[in-house]
């Protein structure tokens, strides 16, 4: 068997809280529809409320692990294409986090614009995943 180290650890770590922050999402996009016509408007903000219990510590394990990855890969010493790319993952990190935490705000008193914010946000999070395998793997 192959031995495990730090590196292992952090990846695991950081790869599963962006499963649940984004593949939560995802799955919420999917079964919203369905809640709201069997249980209505409180229904769906009872699944919406559970979901974020989840979904924001691993966004700030997620946050943690990202840091700790910026250490392990010493970004100094990286190239311009490598930081331009960095730059456009953490961007898109922070959109993410500012749609989700928009959508909680506003989808109550305006339910478009709740909608607006969580699309946004869900699109950068896909973002966000794509440019960190392509740091992964250039």
């Amino acid at each position: 068997m192959l031995p495990v180290h730090p590196s292992t650890v952090r990846l695991f770590l950081h790869v599963l809280a962006a499963t649940i922050w984004v593949g939560g999402q995802i799955v919420l996009l999917a079964v919203v529809p369905t809640v709201r016509r069997l249980a209505g408007a409180n229904g769906t903000r009872a699944v919406a409320r559970v979901f974020q219990f989840v979904a924001w510590p691993a966004f700030f394990v997620l946050f943690a692990t990202g840091v700790w990855n910026l250490t392990a890969v010493h970004v100094a010493d990286q190239s311009s294409e490598y930081l331009t790319t960095l730059f456009v993952k953490l961007v898109l990190v922070g959109i993410s986090g500012v749609g989700a935490l928009a959508h909680t705000l506003f989808a109550r008193r305006n339910p478009a614009l709740g909608g607006i914010a969580a699309g946004v946000g869900l699109l950068a999070a896909l973002g966000a995943v794509f440019f960190g395998i392509l740091l992964q793997v250039g």
